[in-house]
Formats: C-alpha cells, sequence, structure tokens
C-alpha cells in the first residue's frame, strides 16, 4: 500500500503537489507519510486565498469568532490520540510529550477566545477643542506564519492563533518534519468554521524552501511575518522581511542560564536543571544550556544533579535527525578536548540508532571551548563555577541571546536582583527556565528575536493602529 500523502489546504480546500518528499520517524527511520512539496505557484495560490478571504474575515463579529475558537479547542481534545499519534511518529517523542503540547495548546485557544473581546481603541482629546478623534485598532491583512517542528502543536497554533483572532487571515508554512501535525491544525481550525481562505497550509523540501519563502515575503497580499526557529535562519528571513518592509515576529534560538546559587534549595534546582536541559531532548528554544553554579554549594549539586538525570533520563533521548547528535557530540568532544570533564554520558557510546544520545553533562567549560557559546538545541548542557553575583549575571549575559533564564535561591530579593539584571525576555525562579503558557507574554532580547506571542500582546502584534479626526 502506498504512504499517505499529507496535502495542502488553500481556500478550504486539500490539493496536492506534483512533487513530493518522504517524511521519516527520527524515533524508527521509517518512512510515516508522504508530504507535498510546496513551489512558488502554490505559494502565491495560498496568498491569493488568504487575501481574498481578509475583508469578510476582518468584519465577521467578535462572538463569532470567538465561538469558532472553542469549537477548535474542543475539537482538538477530542482528537488528542489521533493527534498524539502524529506527533510519536513525526518528531519521535513519547505521548506524553504530545499530551504536555495538547494541554498547553488547546489552554492557549481558549485564552486567546476570551481575550478577542478585549481588543480595543482609543478616544484621545486633540489640542483644538474643535477637534475629535479615535484611534482604531484594525487587523493586518494576510500574515505568514512559519513555524518550526520541536513542540509542533505549541508553536503552529500560536502562529496561526493570534492573527486569526485578531481578524488577520494567514499563510501557515509548515516544518517539513511535521507536516501532518500543521495540517492537522488547519483542518481542525476549518472543521471548527473557519471560512475558506482564512488560514492557508503549505509546506515544502529543503531544496524549495528558500524560493517560496522568499517569495511568500515578497508577495505584496503579505502584510506581517511571524516566525520561530533558529537564530541563523531568521536573519535570513528577519532580512527579507526587512527589505520587503515588512513587520516581523520573531522568536530565535537561546543559550539559557541557570543560576543556582549558595541559598538554593538544592534538590529542587537539580531537578529543574535536569527536566529543563532534557525534556524535548533539549530541543526547546528555552532549554538549559548553562547551569552557573556558586562554588560554596557546587560538589553538593553535581552529585544531586547526576542523580536528577541518569534518574528521570535512564534512556538515550531521540532527536529529529543524526545531524543534531553529532552536532551535540562535536561540541562535547570540543569541550573535552580542551580540557572539560564529563559528570554524565559517553561521546563513544554506539546507541540503537544514530539519531540518539544520552544526556551529557559537561563540567569545567571555560570560554574557549565552543559549546560556551554556541546553542546546542539537543541533550548537552554546562556546568560553570562563580562566587559572586556580578560573575553569574557575567556570564549569564555572555551571550548573543536572550530568550528564557531560571534563578535558584531561598531569598526572593536575591532572586530579584539576577532577574533585573539577566538580558533575557523571561526570568523563572525557582522553576525550570522552559515555561510557556497562555497568559504570559513570551519572546526574546538580542538574538533571540522581538515581538511577543501569548496573551494580549501576540493579540495586539497583528492589530495596527489608524488615527481618525472630525471637526466640527
Amino acid at each position: 500500500m502506498a504512504p499517505h500523502t499529507v496535502p495542502f489546504i488553500i481556500n478550504g480546500e486539500e490539493c496536492y503537489a506534483k512533487d513530493t518528499f518522504e517524511v521519516t520517524s527520527p524515533a524508527t527511520g521509517e518512512v510515516v507519510h508522504l508530504c507535498g512539496a510546496a513551489t512558488v505557484s502554490e505559494a502565491d495560490a495560498a496568498v491569493d486565498a488568504a487575501a481574498a478571504a481578509a475583508a469578510p474575515w476582518r468584519d465577521v463579529s467578535v462572538a463569532a469568532r470567538r465561538d469558532i475558537l472553542l469549537r477548535a479547542a474542543d475539537l482538538m481534545n477530542q482528537k488528542r490520540p489521533e493527534l498524539g499519534r502524529y506527533l510519536v511518529a513525526e518528531i519521535g517523542q513519547p505521548v506524553d510529550w504530545a499530551e504536555f503540547n495538547l494541554d498547553v495548546t488547546i489552554d492557549m485557544i481558549k485564552d486567546a477566545a476570551g481575550r478577542i473581546s478585549t481588543l480595543a481603541g482609543a478616544v484621545p482629546r486633540p489640542a483644538n477643542p474643535d477637534t475629535s478623534a479615535m484611534l482604531w485598532r484594525e487587523p493586518y491583512g494576510v500574515v505568514l506564519a512559519i513555524a518550526p517542528w520541536n513542540a509542533p502543536y505549541i508553536l503552529g497554533t500560536r502562529a496561526v492563533l493570534y492573527p486569526i483572532a485578531a481578524g488577520c487571515t494567514v499563510v501557515l508554512k509548515g516544518s517539513e518534519f511535521a507536516p501532518r501535525i500543521m495540517h492537522s491544525i488547519t483542518s481542525i481550525f476549518h472543521e471548527a468554521g473557519l471560512p475558506k481562505g482564512v488560514l492557508n497550509f503549505i509546506s515544502t523540501n529543503p531544496a524549495h524552501a528558500p524560493a517560496v519563502t522568499e517569495a511568500l515575503i515578497a508577495n505584496p497580499l503579505v502584510k506581517k511575518v511571524n516566525f520561530t526557529g533558529s537564530t541563523a535562519v531568521g536573519r535570513i528571513v528577519g532580512k527579507l522581511a526587512g527589505y520587503h518592509l515588512k513587520p516581523i515576529v520573531l522568536e530565535l534560538g537561546g543559550k539559557a542560564p541557570s543560576i543556582v546559587w549558595e541559598d538554593a534549595n538544592l534538590e529542587l534546582a537539580a531537578e529543574c536543571c535536569s527536566r529543563g536541559a532534557f525534556l524535548n531532548s533539549g530541543q526547546i528554544c528555552m532549554s538549559t544550556e548553562r547551569i552557573i553554579v556558586h562554588k560554596k554549594v557546587s560538589e553538593a549539586f553535581q552529585g544531586k544533579l547526576q542523580e536528577a538525570v541518569q534518574k528521570m533520563w535512564p534512556d538515550a533521548l531521540v532527536h529529529i535527525n543524526p545531524q543534531a547528535v553529532a552536532k551535540n557530540k562535536k561540541l562535547a568532544q570540543d569541550a573535552v578536548d580542551k580540557g572539560a570533564s564529563l559528570l554524565n554520558g559517553d561521546i563513544n557510546a554506539e546507541e540503537a540508532s544514530n539519531t540518539r544520545l544520552r544526556p551529557i553533562v559537561i563540567a569545567k567549560v571555560t570560554t574557549d571551548m565552543d559549546i560556551y557559546k554556541q546553542e546546542s538545541f539537543g541533550t548537552s548542557v554546562s556546568l560553570l563555577e562563580v562566587d559572586s553575583e556580578e560573575e553569574a549575571l557575567r556570564i549569564a549575559n555572555d551571550t548573543e541571546y536572550g530568550l528564557a533564564s531560571a534563578v535558584f535561591t531561598e531569598d526572593l530579593r536575591t532572586g530579584f536582583r539576577f532577574a533585573k539584571g539577566i538580558e533575557t525576555g523571561a526570568v523563572h525562579i525557582n522553576n525550570m527556565s522552559v515555561h510557556d503558557e497562555a497568559a504570559l507574554p513570551h519572546g526574546g532580547a538580542k538574538a533571540s528575536g522581538y515581538g511577543r506571542f501569548n496573551a494580549s500582546a501576540g493579540l495586539e502584534e497583528y492589530l495596527r493602529t489608524k488615527t481618525v479626526t472630525w471637526r466640527g
């Protein structure tokens, strides 16, 4: 039997591309299905459909938009078993990661639905008493949303949810690693009653991706872009958006520090650092990459961290492809060659597949090691010792990234001092660096991007201000 082919959804209809590519499970190495490889022609068709739907969707009532979103949340909950299977097959992660993805996503949709009615303009008072003014908040129009594979239900849904809730229409360019998930998200919104053309889905292979992405951004009907992914690709997408004068929301890579202070609850810190470093095989932009620990408690903390890692992650963890494993091994080997030591893991271990790697904890990391600066985006984490707050902050900020961070201390005043000094979009005190929920704006600083997803800030990204005045 021929494998299933994931179709596009353009103007509410499923359609198939001439060319396809294989989607392979990183856990089994087997082809799980095929997906169409979009060309510029399909990309333009998706934009045209979104543009045609823009004015009618803008004028749909707040109540009608809210009800569609609430139905989408209910449908996603009803389809949990099916949706979970797609995640396990496409990105090779366990069922509990699928359940977490769906829990967060469903809550996010409900939260956005409840916020739609709060969107409002303003009535300022002009200088001339004979003149009145209003500030209208209007949707941009067509939004290009580019979503990654690593937390696909969360990141795929948020890429389209906030523009749609704000009254925009969307072209979703989904990851080639998780096209069936992105198709499912789109399909659920249509089943919930979303009109044709409001949300369109395409995906493509790496060979076509540069031309398709550039065509989408350059298309004059596209009014705004959001992109979640690596900083390297984000620079390219941001440059294209800048050239074509398109506003953009970027949520990019990270090198999250977790500071373990001398008064920290070491068991809590060890548990959170282990989970923050290796959840989803470390393939999260907020993953803990650097643990900065006070020298007074370093030895005790290292012992508790080893215990936590070995208890929580007894098996090798699946990465999206062999290149991810090779990168982490290379970073660890470079560190060892320059004087670091491994508290956990074996660079040369043979696992069941070349997509698997056991957690690697690297101690005695120094600034000349590649892992000090580079985002590993996998199962490796670094340990660095300090003896002052100033040194801890210097190391925490000694990176181009600035997405998330964590601090462990029993003194909230100490935690707030660190939070004030760390240059990241979020600081989590006595919790892991991986933290994303519907009520909290999410985004970064520095090379981790700009703009915000989630909450009211996520909706407001897709509304622009129009000033209207009248005299008399």
